[in-house]
């Protein structure tokens, strides 16, 4: 019995990605974080300085005003805060705050977990290939 054409290499990277995703958000549920929020948090706790809300905004590819609300989500939360740009007093600079940081550090093991989770049915040297593979990948598109 035919089952149909095997799924080709883009299908099963998307297939593969999600499983991943979905582990990652099973495990940061307990969090209460949205996507968005927690996307946002990992811009600020990457960035090398505070950011304006502005670049914030642009990073994360919304208005500025979504990026408000995402902010406001993230400090009643504990997890970040706005202060005043002393470079400029018309923007606000926004920064993890420690616990941020602390919960920063919990979606990192999360991704990890969730990815040793998928990948747990490859070889250590099937995963090594696989990190090549994809570290080609991402060497040239940037």
């Amino acid at each position: 019995m035919d089952s149909g054409p095997e799924p080709d290499l883009p299908e099963l990277f998307l297939r593969t990605a999600k499983r991943i995703r979905r582990n990652q958000m099973t495990r940061l549920a307990p969090l209460g974080l949205t996507p968005g929020q927690a996307r946002a948090l990992r811009f600020l706790g990457h960035a090398p300085e505070p950011l304006r809300m502005a670049e914030l905004a642009e990073r994360l590819g919304i208005v500025p005003r979504s990026a408000t609300t995402v902010v406001d989500a993230l400090e009643s939360a504990g997890l970040a805060t706005r202060t005043p740009d002393p470079g400029n007093r018309r923007s606000t600079l926004v920064t993890p705050t420690d616990a941020g940081t602390a919960v920063l550090e919990r979606m990192a093991r999360a991704r990890r977990e969730a990815a040793a989770e998928v990948f747990a049915t490859l070889s250590p040297g099937q995963r090594d290939t696989l990190r090549e593979l994809l570290a080609a990948l991402d060497a040239a598109g940037a």
